[in-house]
This record gives C-alpha cells, sequence and structure tokens, in this order.
C-alpha cells in the first residue's frame, strides 16, 4: 500500500466497493487519505472494506446500494450535496459479465441487466454527480471498462456491447467537460484476479494474473488533483494510453 497522502482532504466515491477492483481501489484511496463513500449491495464486504481503510489511518461512509436502484443515485447524489456539497473523485467499478453465450442465445433479461448495470447505472451516477463534481477544484471520474469494447469477441456480444456503450457515453462527457476542471477517463484493467474473471475463466490458473491490490495505485493516480488528462484510455496491460 502506497505512503503517499495525494489525495489527503478529497472525497472520493466508489461503485462495486465490495470486492475485486472496486474494493481494492477504494481500499487505496482510503490509504492516500481520500474520505470514501463506498457503494455496493454487500453489507458485509463493505464492513470488511471499513476495517481495512479504518486499519490504515482512513475512513469512510459506507453506502449499501444497488447501482441499479436510480433512485437511490438520486438520493445519493442528495445527500452528498447536503453533507460536503461537493465531490471530488468518482471511481465507477461496478460491472457484470452476463453469459458468454452466443448472441441468439443470450436471455433478453440477461442483456437487460447489463445494460442497466454498465451502462444505465453510470449514466444515473454521471446525471447525479456531475454538479457535485463540477463543485471541487479537481473534479475527476474514473470508468472501468474493458478491452472487450473494442475487441467483440465472438460470444461475448452483450458485455462487449455494454462496455462498447459505456465507452461511446463516456468520449462525449469528456467532451462536454473538456473546458471544466473535470477530468474524465476510461481504465482498462485487462485480466485480473477477481471473480469475474473467474466465471468468464473458470479453466484459467488465477496465480498467473495480477491482484486487484496491483491494479489499484494506477487506477486511484487518475482521480488524484495533478491527474490533467482527460478523455483517454489507459490499458493495465501495456500501460498505454489512447484516446476514447
Amino acid at each position: 500500500m502506497t505512503d503517499t497522502k495525494d489525495l489527503e482532504g478529497r472525497l472520493v466515491l466508489v461503485t462495486g466497493a465490495s470486492r475485486g477492483i472496486g474494493y481494492a481501489a477504494a481500499k487505496n484511496a482510503g490509504a492516500r487519505g481520500a474520505h470514501v463513500i463506498a457503494v455496493a449491495r454487500t453489507v458485509g464486504g463493505l464492513e470488511e472494506l471499513d476495517d481495512d481503510i479504518r486499519r490504515a489511518g482512513g475512513s469512510t461512509t459506507l453506502v449499501p446500494l444497488d447501482v441499479t436502484d436510480y433512485d437511490g443515485i438520486d438520493r445519493l447524489g442528495a445527500s452528498i450535496y447536503e453533507r460536503w456539497g461537493r465531490l471530488d473523485g468518482l471511481i465507477a467499478a461496478a460491472g457484470v459479465l452476463g453469459v458468454i453465450t452466443p448472441l441468439p442465445h443470450l436471455d433478453p433479461k440477461e442483456f437487460e441487466k447489463l445494460m442497466a448495470v454498465n451502462v444505465t447505472a453510470n449514466y444515473r451516477l454521471i446525471r447525479s454527480l456531475d454538479l457535485l463534481l463540477r463543485q471541487s477544484d479537481a473534479g475527476r471520474a474514473l470508468f472501468v471498462s474493458s478491452s472487450s469494447a473494442k475487441s467483440c469477441r465472438p460470444y461475448w456480444g452483450g458485455y462487449a456491447a455494454s462496455k462498447a456503450a459505456l465507452d461511446a457515453m463516456i468520449k462525449s462527457y469528456a467532451g462536454e467537460t473538456e473546458a471544466q476542471p473535470i477530468r474524465i477517463n476510461v481504465y482498462y484493467p485487462g485480466a485480473v484476479r477477481t471473480a469475474m474473471r473467474a466465471k468468464a475463466m473458470p479453466g484459467e490458473d488465477p496465480d498467473t494474473l495480477p491482484h486487484p491490490d496491483d491494479v489499484a495505485p494506477s487506477l486511484v493516480d487518475m482521480i488524484t488533483p495533478d491527474f490533467k488528462q482527460t478523455g483517454q484510455i489507459f490499458n493495465f496491460q501495456d500501460k498505454s494510453f489512447t484516446p476514447l
């Protein structure tokens, strides 16, 4: 864990914070001085995160919330405004894989869930939190996506479509805010040792993959005030930046 306190006094919201990349990012942000608003469905995972962050000297506000509770996202935005009047960073890490299957076999409910979690929930976060990010002196938003948005592999059509839609939406949002102090970017973690990856690749040896804690520092770097780029994709696998 880093000793850098480059997020001291900053307010950072993380979705998907109860496990995987979201958990690791929230823990890293807390260790770097941020007060972390941790959002996830799983209360037990949030409580473990709270313990980890407090042991590192940080602080949290735990929000048990399904990101498809869109009215709940609106209430969360209102609560942040009433309590703090701003938001300095957003790490949108919540996501679902869906079912790896030929596209004609993908159940409509599965497709709708993919879009609800991977696309619509992020739109609702933007809608509810944009004003708060604008109140910060250096508002930052980072959306965890996937290279599947570009590769569009066979059998991954639903997931790929949802991530391509997310990338397109964030590209537009980055352009809309380019003249503002806000910086908006996307992060491709690649293959990481998570439950989602294990579901996608059940025969893979997880020990060959980076741990979420390995990914988190570079992810959190992109919501610090010193990070100035916008409209970019960072690919963790080859450490490259490319325009959205």
